[in-house]
């Protein structure tokens, strides 16, 4: 975990707040995303036809299961500051898919605080560079400018 706070963020915006482990991506996950999302293209689940006629040569994960993975990455980093109540997904300004992850990879979170921008009631607007590697690649999976609405602790049971 970070020693993040809110007052501190301004102090740490372009610093690398930290790296995920690793976390394997493998088929019984890239099945449940396709499960939960109805998204049953094959060549995220067919595994034998992804072998064939895949460019891949197997089963890749879903650039939105790779990209649903940022959140509990950074949470792990440490991402929210220990004096705030919560943090919020607030949006995504900007996500690009740039390598397949395949089946059974193992891929981890870069994380870069890139902005700040304080709102009312001690809020604030938090901006996040997040890097997914791959293991064994020289490309990341994706890049994501995330945002999070972190609320202060001292603020947040006010209407």
């Amino acid at each position: 975990m970070s020693n993040l706070t809110l007052a501190g963020l301004s102090d740490r915006v372009g610093q690398e707040l930290g790296v995920s482990e690793w976390v394997t991506i493998d088929q019984p996950c890239i099945d449940t995303f396709a499960s939960c999302t109805g998204d049953r293209q094959w060549i995220h689940i067919d595994v034998e036809r992804a072998k064939r006629e895949s460019p891949f040569r197997g089963p890749i994960a879903h650039g939105y299961l790779t990209l649903a993975m940022v959140a509990p990455l950074a949470m792990q980093v440490g991402v929210i500051p220990k004096d705030a109540a919560a943090g919020l997904n607030y949006g995504i300004d900007k996500v690009r898919f740039l390598a397949p992850v395949p089946a059974g990879a193992r891929v981890r979170l870069r994380v870069v605080i890139s902005g700040v921008e304080p709102r009312e009631k001690g809020q604030v607007v938090m901006k996040t560079l997040n890097t997914m590697e791959v293991e064994g690649s020289e490309k990341p999976a994706l890049i994501a400018e995330t945002l999070a609405l972190l609320i202060p602790a001292s603020g947040a049971n006010r209407p």
